[in-house]
């Protein structure tokens, strides 16, 4: 059963065994959950094993029922959800409807009423085997448990998009939530089991990097990983020493590549939304901007008039922009900048943290830098924060070249009125995901798949390759011409040895006509099998 939520513990607890949660905009605590152990870690994922036999039994429509349900708990507590997200991550309550909420209702029905048509059997083309009586099907069939680590920065719209999409395809879940943002994980487990959700079926189990690495080593059936490049590879490691497959989601540095046709009005404001939404901590944030030198000018002008209007405060008023979800993340931002001023880049806008915003929160304004280049961290590295560096370009040879200058390839997006050229220069950029007059937001879209390329990650959430990675396809080969005995079966004869020669230069052509040039050669095979079967 999912871990109750305990604002007051009822009797003291070791400080070792509990993890305290904070408002990052206030540094007042939220509350309090246990901090499992290996040992309780290894225990929830055996009572999942147990729970999934009889979860992977129903049907999909039982299965999506559940879903459904707890879609509607959503709905009912909308504004609590959203108060809870804004406290444990320090984004505005309106900025976690929007980003949270709203995309996993979408979410949740989609793969309700979808999953069954998306992993029904395909039957595949075997070509000219066919004509042989044969054929073969895909079944997709649950894979058992799916251990799922999740990021603190959407605490509820990334962990809850993979256990829906699990459940669908029939498996259990053990999933372990950042140790900032446990609470927020907390209540997705207590909106499934009012749901109706088996017990079992959703382990939560809370905890730090030792609770995450004690999942890995229980061996779930799959992982799904969030985060870092350098714990994806820790993870990745720890599990390839048990074969454990795994999808990984590791960030990005993601461009937005401005032409000199570009709207302006809507490339300025997409730009602003893009780096500074959620304080700037997405994957997909806009983290690096090139703009055509013809237009550079009066973009960025429109850039930073937008940026010093941006509201920013705590989560729980109205605001643009809220806290940073942790001190260390505001202290990486903070030496981003730094380091570009200090190479020569300029700040047009913000620059450090922010003033009035509570002494004890963890603010940055909406930065704004020019005068950067490919030397600088704040280019090359995932910053996660708040800052929009921008570059210009002159040809679009030049905006992909830059834009593929990276380890990293997420998301990324080209603007540009001429919609032809859009996707010629989206089929040249490597990323996972490239959006011609629109930026960050496809995650939100289940309907779509997400994931990177190069150091961005391993495998897809969302969207049918999504569901795909939570089941195992087990192919079904059935002969219904068992009684004429296959032509390369034993003995080999000079005749069998003629025939596999033709089989070679015809049959293997995939042409039909160039087979019936060989059929009574295969015919004469069948007879001498024949006989010599009689003989025997």
């Amino acid at each position: 059963m999912a871990t109750r939520l305990t604002q007051t513990p009822e009797a003291p607890t070791e400080p070792a065994r509990e993890l305290v949660s904070y408002d990052p905009a206030t540094g007042e605590e939220v509350g309090r959950v246990p901090r499992r152990e290996a040992e309780e870690v290894a225990e929830a994922v055996a009572r999942a094993r147990t729970a999934q036999k009889a979860w992977g039994a129903l049907s999909f429509r039982e299965r999506g029922a559940v879903v459904l349900r707890a879609r509607s708990l959503v709905l009912e507590a909308l504004d609590e959800l959203a108060e809870l997200v804004s406290r444990e991550s320090g984004k505005p309550a309106a900025e976690a409807v929007a980003m949270e909420l709203v995309p996993t209702l979408d979410l949740m029905q989609f793969f309700a009423r979808k999953s069954e048509r998306m992993l029904r059997p395909e039957k595949i083309d075997i070509g000219l085997y066919g004509l042989l009586g044969r054929t073969s099907t895909v079944e997709y069939r649950p894979l058992g448990v799916v251990g799922i680590i999740s990021p603190w920065n959407f605490p509820w719209a990334i962990p809850l998009g993979e256990v829906v999409m699990a459940l669908m395809a029939g498996n259990s879940v053990v999933l372990k939530p950042s140790e900032l943002t446990p609470l927020v994980a907390v209540k997705l487990g207590e909106v499934f089991e009012r749901a109706g959700l088996p017990a079992g079926v959703l382990e939560i189990v809370t905890g730090d990097g030792s609770t995450g690495a004690a999942l890995v080593e229980a061996a779930p059936d799959k992982l799904m990983f969030t985060g870092s490049v350098a714990t994806g590879r820790r993870v990745a490691e720890a599990a390839a020493r048990r074969l454990i497959p795994v999808v990984l989601e590791l960030g990005g540095k993601d461009p937005m590549l401005v032409f000199e046709d570009a709207d302006l009005p809507a490339a300025t404001e997409a730009a602003v939304w893009g780096a500074f939404a959620n304080s700037g901590q997405a994957c997909a944030s806009v983290e690096r901007c090139y703009v055509h030198e013809r237009v550079a000018e009066e973009f960025t002008r429109r850039v930073v008039e937008k940026a010093r209007a941006l509201r920013q405060a705590g989560g729980g008023v109205s605001c643009d922009i809220g806290a940073m979800s942790s001190e260390r993340q505001l202290l990486t931002v903070e030496e981003h900048v730094a380091e570009a001023v200090e190479r020569g880049a300029r700040v047009l806008a913000g620059g450090g943290r922010a003033v009035g915003c509570g002494e004890r929160g963890w603010f940055h304004e909406p930065t704004v830098l020019a005068g950067v280049d490919h030397s600088m961290a704040v280019m090359r590295e995932e910053t996660f924060g708040p800052v929009l560096p921008i570059m210009t370009f002159r040809d679009e040879d030049e905006a992909v070249r830059l834009a593929n200058d990276s380890p990293f390839g997420l998301t990324a997006s080209v603007w540009t009125r001429d919609i032809g050229r859009g996707r010629r220069v989206a089929r040249r950029i490597e990323a996972g995901t490239v959006m011609v007059n629109e930026v960050l937001y496809t995650h939100g879209i289940a309907q779509t798949p997400w994931g990177g390329v190069k150091q961005s990650g391993l495998g897809r959430t969302h969207g049918r390759l999504g569901l795909l990675e939570m089941v195992a396809p087990h192919h079904i080969h059935v002969n219904r011409l068992a009684r004429l005995q296959d032509v390369w079966w034993f003995s080999y004869t000079p005749g069998a040895a003629s025939l596999f020669r033709s089989l070679a230069r015809r049959f293997a052509t995939g042409s039909l006509l160039q087979t019936l040039l060989i059929s009574p050669a295969m015919l004469r095979r069948y007879r001498e099998r024949k006989g010599r079967g009689a003989k025997r």
